[in-house]
């Protein structure tokens, strides 16, 4: 073996290696995360927290000092922070007040129109809509998760370390996202110059891309669940709908799950216009609401707040907060969909490259094999066993 071809080997064979070197690092990266799920809580919530903050502190630094410009950002999300719990807490709370007030009137609706009518119209038994068997097994249940709840905090209060670490957490958020925030360009510039050079124009492109979709949907989607919790609240209390308001913060909160904040609040507003008019023009007026809150989002919003670059198909959303809610708890259920954000970015560009490849691209020379010619004849060079059509001929064979 020549000299040129000896290193192409040990070549071909360092870059194997060091494939492998990054599937074992990843694994690792993996395996670290899983174990410390437990506390990367805050870490995480103050990380998202920079990343959304920092294109508003960069903008700031150009009149102001990047400390100043942080600083004031978090001087005003805290007095909004602060009005927002002021202002909602109570009306969260009246609004749960009379969802609460109202559910023995719904139970009773429930008995003597709904249930007669089901049985009319599809031949349901009664006992399958028995409420009693209903309300007696909500209420065991809820007896037993009182009492587990009150052993729960019971233990808790006996454990001081429980709650000094939940008040740790609590406070570390804030801080841990005050330094972030404040040294992210530093951070950033640091990541890119461990990253070794022969991948670094694809790692910047992945990472550029990435970034356009995790803005666009963590600013995106943010500000889309915001805007419909405020119009399907806003519309169902115009409608007449007394606990409107609840229903559409609950709708809006949930919108990230393609189609269930718009069937939630549907079913939840439909019931509760039948019960407390009981007639079905008020039952129109909610679904109009919900109709034109659906094309509100997928007309106006979506497209101009989140854009088409996340590209995540439905059912792609519900298993990845699914999956991320089973391997990591709220810490993945926090970050399925980012994570598969970047997972679609990954798989894109994948896509571009098996489609640049010479697997897909080679065209091979179409073989005819003469009908009668033995198998163990084919593949070798003998002629007459295979043909080849001459430029310009059909798909006929050749006779031999």
């Amino acid at each position: 073996m020549s000299e040129n071809g000896r290193s192409e080997a040990s070549r071909n064979e360092f870059r194997l290696d060091l494939r492998w070197q990054w599937l074992i690092l990843l694994l690792v990266l993996g395996a670290v995360v899983y174990l410390l799920s437990p506390v990367l809580m805050p870490f995480v919530a103050a990380a998202l927290f920079a990343y959304l903050a920092d294109p508003i502190v960069d903008r700031l630094e150009r009149w102001m000092g990047r400390g100043f410009a942080v600083s004031l950002v978090f001087f005003v999300v805290a007095v909004v922070v602060t009005a927002i719990v002021l202002v909602l807490v109570p009306f969260i709370e009246r609004q749960i007040s009379a969802f609460l007030g109202q559910l023995p009137v719904w139970i009773d609706w429930f008995q003597t129109r709904a249930t007669p009518w089901l049985e009319a119209r599809f031949g349901i038994s009664p006992d399958v809509l028995d409420t009693q068997k209903l309300i007696g097994a909500l209420q065991a249940n809820w007896k037993e998760a009182g009492g587990f709840a009150a052993s729960a905090l019971a233990r808790v209060s006996k454990s001081g370390l429980t709650v000094v670490g939940w008040v740790l957490n609590l406070v570390m958020i804030p801080v841990v996202a005050f330094y972030l925030l404040r040294d992210w360009d530093v951070l950033v510039e640091r990541i890119h110059a461990l990253i070794p050079r022969s991948i670094e124009p694809v790692v910047s492109r992945l990472a550029h891309e990435s970034d356009d979709v995790l803005g666009a949907f963590l600013r995106g989607q943010l500000s889309v669940m915001v805007a419909l919790g405020v119009f399907y609240g806003a519309g169902l209390w115009l409608v007449g709908v007394s606990v409107g308001p609840l229903i559409g913060m609950i709708a809006g909160l949930i919108s990230f799950v393609p189609y269930l904040g718009a069937i939630t609040g549907v079913v939840m507003g439909v019931i509760a216009a039948l019960v407390q008019y009981q007639d079905w023009y008020h039952v129109l007026l909610v679904l109009g609401v919900f109709v034109v809150g659906q094309t509100l989002e997928g007309y106006v919003l979506v497209p101009r707040l989140v854009g088409e670059k996340i590209g995540l198909h439905p059912v792609a959303v519900i298993f990845a907060v699914l999956a991320g809610g089973e391997l990591f708890g709220f810490l993945g259920v926090l970050l399925a969909l980012p994570v598969a954000s970047v997972v679609m970015v990954m798989l894109r560009y994948l896509y571009q490259r098996y489609t640049q490849s010479e697997l897909y691209t080679t065209r091979a020379e179409p073989v005819i094999v003469v009908a009668g010619t033995p198998m163990a004849d084919i593949g070798g060079n003998d002629a007459a066993a295979v043909e080849r059509p001459p430029s310009g001929a059909g798909t006929s064979p050749t006779e031999p």
